[in-house]
């Protein structure tokens, strides 16, 4: 009887432990899309001519920076100083969207784009937490797909730099949607099995996903849809 009610007491603090990683995932990802929201709106006022000017050396320069602050929260992602450089970091984030929002928003219907590829991020998140959060089924396997598409499209992207191929600037897209996507979905469910145990290191995850698909989605409208008369 005290072995059952051990066990049974011990998988209540687990189920609750999980249960706070996931709350406090979703309250730390909606707090840094005001940040980013602050960010792009200044990004929109700004003149990015200084990396129209050397496209390849401000890339690389921009993905050292990104890449750098990532490293940073991982590194604090038990403490709150993890906290306060995720928002630094979704800030800087929502101040990089500033030159495509410019250009969505030089179009007749760019708002429209913009909306319409928001509102489909969000359906796609709530899609995705929703059957990684319920499903029985082992997501595992998901992670050699995440691994071996993080370095396609990496490289992909320093290609893209040099060789500016607009087939591949779209398959870029299509294939960070799916990408990010399918980083989702493992996420999730990692929290929710307790292979995830700091929540800032999911929010990171989850954000740099959603903006992946969003980005890419609103690429992908403009070039397709974009009314440009």
């Amino acid at each position: 009887m005290y072995t059952q009610l051990s066990s049974a007491s011990a998988s209540s603090t687990l189920a609750a432990s999980r249960n706070k990683v996931m709350r406090n995932t979703y309250w730390l990802l909606a707090l840094s899309l005001l940040p980013t929201l602050v960010g792009a709106l200044i990004g929109v006022q700004m003149n990015f001519g200084f990396m129209r000017a050397s496209p390849i050396v401000s890339s690389l320069l921009m993905m050292v920076v990104l890449y750098g602050m990532m490293f940073a929260i991982e590194k604090n992602r038990y403490s709150s100083l993890g906290v306060g450089l995720m928002l630094g970091f979704t800030f800087l984030m929502g101040l990089l969207l500033g030159p495509l929002l410019q250009v969505a928003l030089s179009l007749r219907n760019g708002g429209q784009l913009i909306a319409m590829a928001a509102g489909t991020t969000s359906l796609a998140f709530f899609v995705l937490a929703g059957i990684a959060s319920t499903t029985k089924h082992d997501l595992s396997f998901l992670s050699k797909f995440i691994t071996v598409g993080a370095v396609v499209l990496l490289a992909a992207m320093v290609a893209n730099i040099f060789l500016k191929l607009p087939a591949l600037y779209l398959a870029l897209n299509v294939g960070f949607i799916l990408f990010s996507s399918a980083v989702i979905l493992y996420q999730i469910k990692e929290v929710v099995d307790g292979g995830e145990d700091s929540y800032i290191s999911a929010t990171l995850t989850l954000y740099v996903s959603l903006y992946n698909i969003f980005s890419s989605l609103l690429q992908l409208l403009m070039a397709f849809g974009g009314d440009r008369d």
